[in-house]
């Protein structure tokens, strides 16, 4: 590993993919490779389990929370059903940046932000479900024991150990803070921990989320109210089909990134009547683990390579604004802060602003994960010491915006994408009845 430059490490915290699931046996080795949050070979395990409670309405009432099919609770049930001998090994169970703390540190914890995306976690009452767990050892309590111990934001989990800081070039009396997930860290990355902030992130997935100072429960599906981790809680809306899409419709007409902003440019909106339906991967909102995508309205006018590649984005951007719909429930927003591969093209934010009626922002640090860990270790690593600096503090004087990438919405152009969202959520229905 390359040694870290500059000056000394005071603390580090994780930013880590959220829902993977690792597992170790006695002697803390990984039992098999981990199954990711994008695994969807799960979808019986999950409906399996919300049946096993009463249905969707019956879990959600129970544990605050309804599992979608990346969860991790399907994928231990999984586990039990289709390798009886690995599951039967399991005496420790971390999600990824969980282990990274692990490796980094020796010690076993958890935290509240990424562990509100397992689904047997209650996120009203941040503890364990132990009722879902025993719900697939049979009450054995094999699952409930093998999980971490549970610690707030401010928590240090430990020191780096010697023999890992000597290959980082750091010093072993570097703290590691609790981490979390990579949207709870993209969250305080953005300076997403005071109410009105929205955060989209556009990476291979996109996600829409926004802090609360506590919980509001929702009767919608769509939404995971999980907890942040800034020591409130972050509900949030996931889709699973963003920049992959996009990359692979480029890919498949021998067109690169930077075609996408001519494309934008030469087109309108609504593709000339092209609708691109974007669900490659199934889809995690709406709840469509088996859907496949579809191009539809094709013409011999309409069916250019620009127009491909505006309907593609046009198609993963409405799946992001219905999650923005979801999460905001009739209110606006102070401030959209976008992240991920796709802010950095002008006109995928512009049609964003456009469409969504709001200015949209950039951080100047475009790893907002990474900032917001950084900012996390440095709370946790000020709390350890007594200092009563705040997250909105340590944000304020922390995180900047890149004024250049902010793009102002076009309030003679909204009414055009309303139009092309309504016919895009026509064809949705016709085909999934959703």
């Amino acid at each position: 590993m390359a040694k870290a430059p500059g000056r000394p490490i005071r603390a580090l915290a994780v930013s880590g993919q959220q829902h993977g699931l690792v597992v170790l046996d006695e002697r803390m080795q990984v039992i098999r490779p981990a199954k990711l949050w994008n695994d969807t070979e799960t979808a019986s395990q999950n409906a399996e389990l919300i049946a096993r409670f009463g249905g969707e309405q019956t879990f959600l009432k129970r544990f605050g929370i309804i599992p979608l099919t990346g969860y991790t609770v399907s994928k231990l049930l999984w586990l039990q059903q289709r390798e009886p001998e690995n599951f039967a090994k399991i005496r420790h169970i971390l999600l990824p940046h969980e282990y990274l703390n692990f490796w980094l540190t020796g010690n076993l914890y958890a935290e509240y932000g990424d562990a509100s995306g397992t689904g047997y976690f209650d996120v009203r009452s941040r503890a364990w479900a132990a009722e879902i767990l025993a719900s697939i050892d049979h009450g054995t309590g094999q699952l409930l024991r093998a999980l971490p111990a549970l610690v707030p934001a401010e928590r240090i989990v430990g020191n780096v150990k010697p023999d890992i800081a000597a290959d980082l070039g750091i010093s072993n009396s570097c703290l590691v803070a609790s981490g979390g997930g990579d949207n709870m860290m993209g969250a305080i990355g953005t300076g997403n921990v005071t109410e009105g902030v929205v955060t989209m992130s556009l990476g291979t997935s996109a996600t829409v989320y926004s802090f609360r100072d506590e919980f509001v429960p929702s009767l919608d599906p769509g939404i995971a109210p999980f907890c942040a981790s800034s020591n409130g809680w972050l509900p949030l809306v996931c889709t699973m089909n963003a920049t992959n899409v996009v990359t692979q419709m480029l890919n498949t007409l021998g067109r690169s990134v930077t075609d996408i902003e001519s494309a934008m440019t030469t087109t309108v909106p609504g593709a000339d009547g092209l609708t691109f339906i974007p669900f490659l991967n199934g889809e995690r909102t709406p709840d469509l683990p088996s859907a496949h995508g579809s191009i539809l309205g094709v013409s011999a006018s309409n069916f250019t390579p620009a127009n491909l590649i505006r309907a593609t984005i046009e198609g993963v951007s409405f799946g992001v604004l219905d999650g923005l719909d979801l999460i905001l429930n009739g209110k606006s927003a102070k401030r959209i802060l976008l992240i991920g591969g796709g802010s950095r093209s002008t006109q995928w934010r512009q049609l964003l602003a456009d469409a969504s009626g709001t200015d949209v922002h950039v951080p100047l640090e475009e790893e907002a994960g990474c900032l917001g860990a950084c900012i996390q270790a440095i709370f946790a690593a000020g709390s350890e010491g007594g200092s009563r600096e705040t997250f909105v503090e340590i944000c304020d004087r922390c995180i900047k915006l890149d004024d250049r990438g902010t793009a102002s919405s076009n309030p003679i152009i909204a009414p055009q994408y309303a139009e092309v969202r309504a016919a895009y959520k026509q064809h949705r229905l016709a085909q999934y009845g959703v």
